[in-house]
């Protein structure tokens, strides 16, 4: 049963965030493009710092707390070494946050857009990471080569590879995949593993992945995002549980949210 906090975080606090985001995000905007702010970088509501971007919805709503703070919470929490691995990382919001505590000792981070990859690598290093972070502009997916996923120009988060979600979407780029192979070579042995997910209905795809690495017995949580509109959700929760995890907790109402699965 969902409490009434629940509801008043997820319908009505998460959409004033989103309104701030907005309002904050525009009139910031007009500033940066009359040359009437300096500096480069901004530290968000969440204490890390990120490069500059008004244009971007993403990064608006990365500076001024729209996402809540739960995953947040979890990674600030953590007070034994841990590795975060970030799938769909795009700016790289949550690898700073991961990077500030001094409990993680590794952060591996899939981009695979180009110009916002870009920006991942800049706050890896606005954020102190540089030695821990390896940031692969690429997509996991269940193949080796090249897909082409859609984007929507100035919300570099709407960004998807799954065929119903990208033909909403206004443009298209060609981009790189890996399989799971590529982020067992770079996981460093013998540390717990908080997962994030966040690929716009690519998620089950990336979980089935996560579930045949070598490391996957290792993976204590992975948050991920669930939208019913492209994804299975029931699929994806199944395949978790099959795996050992006996902990679900959904963040959010209605057909867009996030679940945070726990061994």
């Amino acid at each position: 049963m969902r409490t009434l906090g629940h509801y008043w975080e997820f319908a009505v606090l998460r959409n004033l965030r989103v309104v701030r985001a907005k309002a904050q995000g525009v009139a910031m905007h007009a500033l940066a493009q009359r040359g009437l702010l300096k500096s480069r970088a901004r530290t968000s509501v969440y204490g890390v710092k990120l490069a500059a971007n008004y244009g971007d919805k993403t990064f608006r709503y990365c500076l001024y707390g729209t996402y809540g703070t739960h995953l947040s919470r979890v990674l600030e929490a953590q007070d034994t070494p841990f590795v975060f691995v970030d799938i769909g990382a795009n700016q790289g919001l949550f690898s700073a946050i991961a990077a500030t505590n001094p409990a993680c000792e590794a952060i591996i981070a899939f981009e695979p857009v180009p110009a916002t990859h870009a920006l991942l690598s800049e706050n890896l290093a606005l954020n102190g990471a540089n030695g821990r972070a390896t940031p692969l502009m690429a997509a996991l997916s269940d193949n080796e080569g090249e897909l082409t996923i859609g984007y929507q120009p100035g919300h570099s988060g709407v960004a998807s590879l799954t065929a119903q979600r990208r033909d909403t979407l206004d443009s298209r780029l060609t981009i790189r995949t890996v399989t799971v192979a590529a982020l067992d070579a770079v996981l460093p042995p013998d540390l717990p593993i908080i997962v994030k997910i966040d690929v716009e209905g690519h998620e089950e795809t990336v979980i089935a992945q996560l579930l045949q690495s070598a490391h996957a017995d290792r993976i204590e949580a992975v948050f991920y995002e669930a939208d019913e509109r492209w994804s299975d959700a029931a699929a994806m929760r199944d395949k978790l549980a099959a795996a050992g995890f006996g902990s679900f907790t959904k963040l959010g109402i209605r057909r867009h949210y996030d679940m945070l699965a726990q061994r």
